[in-house]
């Protein structure tokens, strides 16, 4: 849950020995005060791994440049600010701050709704869990209900997630739907702050549209690869089981065993379809350029639910 802010105060007033000193800024860990320049490094520092908090910063420094130019023009014989001199003043503090690209800003939307699947099966003994299988999930609704593929936990004695805040849970498999490769599965428990996917339409999706593809390839993740939709509407027949899943989103963001569940994500890191098939000519089952997911409205209805 989230921690209430916690607010302090102080009963000292400012008496005119105070004033009279000259403005320094707070002292750092050798008893020296620090400079504005210093103060600013430290923000950029604490912000570059927050991207809200990086804007901020850069939205601060923007109105500082706009105010000291405004207030350049109060000085007598000061020439009139222009439109130039404001875009070259955004510019300059853009260029010199890198900012995420899209793909990164999409990684960071999906993540906290991002799980890690593994299924278990007994040995030959019956008293030692084998692994059978890892995929991802995708957490759909915040009291822990997850979309993934059927073949990830198809026969599993046991099912575990991971989520992203590292919390492990049982998992029971709470409904399927054969002809889409889906399963839902409902954790046992669930993170006090876990976040649900924003789930989007596929109606307005073209070829081209840059999306990432978000999991666990061969259990390494969370991984993120980027790439296009390269087709709609693909049709794909599994080697192994024979079935044909129709009504497919072709894409080209890498994907290999183990992405299979995870969310196939826009730029806005919205989901709009379940990564569930690549394209194996060969026996090597490593991603050769075409990736296959369900349609959002597809898995969405598995759990008797339509988004949009």
């Amino acid at each position: 849950m989230r921690r209430p802010a916690l607010y302090s105060s102080s009963s000292r007033s400012i008496n005119d020995s105070d004033s009279a000193q000259p403005l320094q800024g707070p002292v750092n860990s050798n008893g020296q005060h620090q400079t504005l320049r210093g103060r600013f490094r430290a923000m950029f520092r604490f912000a570059r791994h927050d991207t809200r908090a990086l804007w901020t910063v850069i939205g601060l420094l923007s109105l500082l440049l706009l105010a000291t130019l405004w207030l350049a023009l109060l000085r007598p014989g000061a020439r009139q600010l222009t439109q130039t001199d404001i875009d070259a003043a955004v510019l300059k503090t853009l260029e010199s701050n890198v900012l995420p690209s899209p793909a990164a800003k999409a990684y960071e939307a999906i993540l906290p709704s991002l799980v890690r699947v593994t299924s278990y099966v007994k040995n030959k003994d019956g008293d030692e869990d084998i692994e059978q299988a890892v995929g991802t999930g995708v957490v759909i609704i915040d009291k822990g209900i997850i979309l993934t593929n059927l073949h990830v936990i198809q026969g599993a004695e046991t099912i575990k997630v991971v989520f992203s805040d590292g919390l492990e849970s049982t998992a029971s498999v709470k409904g399927t739907q054969e002809s889409d490769d889906l399963a839902v599965l409902q954790a046992h428990k669930i993170p006090d702050d876990l976040h649900a996917a924003t789930m989007r339409s596929t109606a307005d999706l073209v070829p081209g549209d840059q999306v990432v593809a978000v999991g666990f390839p061969f259990g390494i993740g969370p991984s993120v690869s980027s790439g296009v939709v390269s087709g709609l509407k693909r049709v794909f027949r599994s080697p192994q089981t024979n079935q044909e899943i129709s009504n497919l989103i072709q894409f080209d963001a890498a994907a290999n065993p183990g992405n299979s569940g995870g969310p196939l994500v826009t730029m806005d890191g919205q989901v709009v379809g379940i990564v569930t098939a690549i394209l194996n000519p060969g026996r090597q089952r490593t991603f050769i350029g075409i990736g296959f997911a369900v349609p959002i409205e597809n898995a969405a209805s598995a759990v008797g639910l339509h988004p949009f």
